[in-house]
């Protein structure tokens, strides 16, 4: 016997991913960019940067470059392609879903940059060389994409809190590894992480509200 949901229980479940997943990311990087646009300056970034920099040696180095390259929009950019391509065949809803998250968020990452134009922080030598400008990080910001996304993908499997805890290391590891090297504020990371998960889940949201309508495209996205 199939048991009915609770459409009440339902609605605010809906209603607190909004909220906490979109509405509250969203206003953190308002309120960042907000004072980015009237050239406040945030006493706790250089603090924080220097006292990273302090426990830096060769190992962490090592570690902070493998995860900022891994992090970057080539290494990701190429895994995002590869599974669409899987997930084609299987369930195009999905990987059109997938695709939108992801290229979604190097657009606006992108976008963002050059409307804000941010430089990026010179508190010491840098072992890698960027160009772009700094506000939002892209690869904190695409980490956070990647990761929610395959979160949302995997929730009604048994996958999902391993997703979870793995999505999440390899986010703020890719994060904190752009302040390590000193090539991203700390605001740049923070926005990226929360502009990165708000609209994944913005995307995933209107997705499954789109197949709502449809009960055989709810039960595969339920299932993949």
């Amino acid at each position: 016997m199939q048991v009915m949901s609770n459409p009440v229980a339902l609605h605010w479940k809906r209603l607190l991913v909004w909220v906490l997943g979109v509405l509250l990311p969203l206003l953190g990087v308002g309120l960042i960019a907000e004072d980015l646009l009237e050239k406040e300056r945030f006493r706790f970034e250089q603090p924080f940067m220097l006292w990273l920099h302090s426990h830096a040696n060769a190992s962490l180095d090592r570690v902070a470059v493998t995860a900022s390259t891994v992090g970057s929009v080539y290494v990701m950019g190429g895994f995002t392609l590869l599974l669409v391509f899987v997930l084609w065949e299987k369930n195009r809803r999905i990987s059109f879903y997938f695709l939108l998250s992801t290229l979604g968020a190097a657009v606006i990452n992108s976008a963002s940059k050059l409307v804000f134009g941010r430089p990026r922080p010179h508190l010491w030598e840098w072992i890698v060389q960027e160009q772009a400008q700094s506000f939002p990080s892209g690869h904190a910001m695409y980490a956070a994409a990647v990761a929610t996304a395959l979160v949302c993908m995997l929730w009604h499997t048994r996958y999902r809190w391993p997703m979870v805890v793995l999505g999440g290391l390899f986010t703020f590891l890719v994060g904190l590894s752009r302040m390590y090297l000193g090539v991203h504020y700390p605001t740049d990371v923070l926005a990226g992480w929360a502009a990165g998960m708000a609209w994944s889940l913005a995307c995933w949201r209107v997705v499954r509200s789109h197949a709502s309508t449809d009960p055989e495209r709810t039960g595969q996205l339920e299932h993949s």
